[in-house]
């Protein structure tokens, strides 16, 4: 620590080894060192101790910008990117077509790179590493400039890259769903040191743990607040008290268990709202409210049992839960937010149906019956 020393190390201690056309991801937080990694690999900065032992040509795209000269055209920033990798004139003439193309930027192509817009520098930038045949593609978090289609088109290209031709791309992100779409393999990096390092869904389940700083409670432990007659002694979301789940793709259904004591009989149901990191609502459970069938608890202990069928096949992505004990429209017993993230392993985006919130909320998810 700064404390002890008067050395910052940016990295420490990393080894790791990376096999022809695997495809690696690595998160960390702000600061763990990720970008500090990829340029020691793209031979952009030298290590202060240590080798690094590459086979292969390096493509690396880092951030907006790298590698381009500004007062160049579009054009010439294209052979001089290929001449540095090492490709030949006739090499880069052949791709030049597809580059272009890909990048969207014909009507730019003999303009000066200073006069692009941040996101046509990255849409060229990755064109070029992307299509100038690397043994190994580098890319930084360089994708969250482009815009929504372009984001698809490049996750596409990186799946092209390391699936049909079998090189190896190593990607930084801190989108984990482009992670856990395009990776294999995830190495989760804090303060300079890797923290993990295995099969990409236990590192990004890694580092929401790591990096959530509530996850070490129990689901029932993020009640924000609830009646003095109603206690709560557990909540599992399918079978767990953990504030985190992986549902299969197979897995039709979310099963929910609360268990508590009343000091006051009331009449009730649960409501479940299932939201995106931005907060917005994605879809409800609140059969009660919209069928009517409340459920009378009396005196003593309770125990709430309930399945919610999901869509059929949901996009994968990481989902929150907002869950209440309530009588509809009457009154609410108690209020749990963001009580648990769910990790759905579903489909692709292209194959698989989404949670959205142009539904407003109003996909009422029903109980799911045998």
């Amino acid at each position: 620590s700064k404390g002890k020393s008067d050395y910052v190390w940016a990295l420490k201690d990393i080894n790791f080894k990376v096999e022809e056309g695997d495809v690696v991801g690595i998160i960390g937080r702000n600061g763990a060192g990720k970008s500090t990694l990829l340029k020691l690999l793209s031979r952009v900065t030298a290590p202060t101790t240590g080798t690094i032992r590459a086979r292969g040509r390096i493509a690396s795209l880092l951030e907006v910008g790298t590698g381009f000269h500004p007062e160049m055209t579009g054009r010439e920033n294209i052979y001089m990117n290929g001449a540095i990798m090492g490709m030949t004139r006739a090499e880069i003439t052949r791709k030049l077509d597809e580059i272009v193309d890909f990048s969207g930027c014909e009507r730019y192509l003999d303009t000066p790179v200073k006069r692009y817009s941040s996101g046509m520098t990255v849409r060229l930038g990755f064109a070029i590493a992307a299509h100038l045949e690397p043994e190994i593609l580098v890319v930084d978090e360089v994708l969250a400039v482009g815009d929504a289609e372009f984001q698809k088109k490049a996750i596409g290209k990186m799946q092209d890259v390391s699936k049909g031709e079998g090189r190896t791309v190593l990607f930084v992100s801190h989108n984990m769903g482009a992670v856990k779409n395009l990776c294999k393999r995830g190495i989760v990096l804090e303060q300079g040191q890797i923290a993990f390092d295995g099969e990409v869904d236990e590192a990004i389940g890694y580092y929401t743990k790591s990096s959530n700083p509530i996850s070490s409670k129990k689901i029932v432990d993020h009640i924000e607040w609830k009646k003095s007659f109603i206690n709560v002694t557990s909540i599992k979301i399918n079978g767990s008290e953990e504030p985190q789940t992986i549902i299969e793709e197979t897995q039709p259904y979310l099963s929910i268990e609360i268990s508590g004591t009343l000091t006051e009989p009331i009449v009730c149901g649960i409501c479940l709202k299932f939201k995106n990191e931005q907060n917005v609502t994605l879809a409800t459970f609140a059969e009660h409210g919209y069928k009517g069938n409340h459920i009378s608890l009396a005196i003593g202990q309770f125990s709430l049992r309930q399945k919610i069928s999901l869509p059929k096949y949901l996009c994968r992505g990481e989902y929150f839960i907002d869950l209440l004990l309530n009588q509809a429209r009457t009154q609410e017993y108690f209020f749990a937010p963001h009580c648990c993230s769910i990790f759905i392993k579903g489909r692709a985006d292209q194959f698989g149906n989404p949670l959205t919130s142009k539904n407003d909320g109003f996909l009422g998810l029903e109980s799911y019956e045998v």
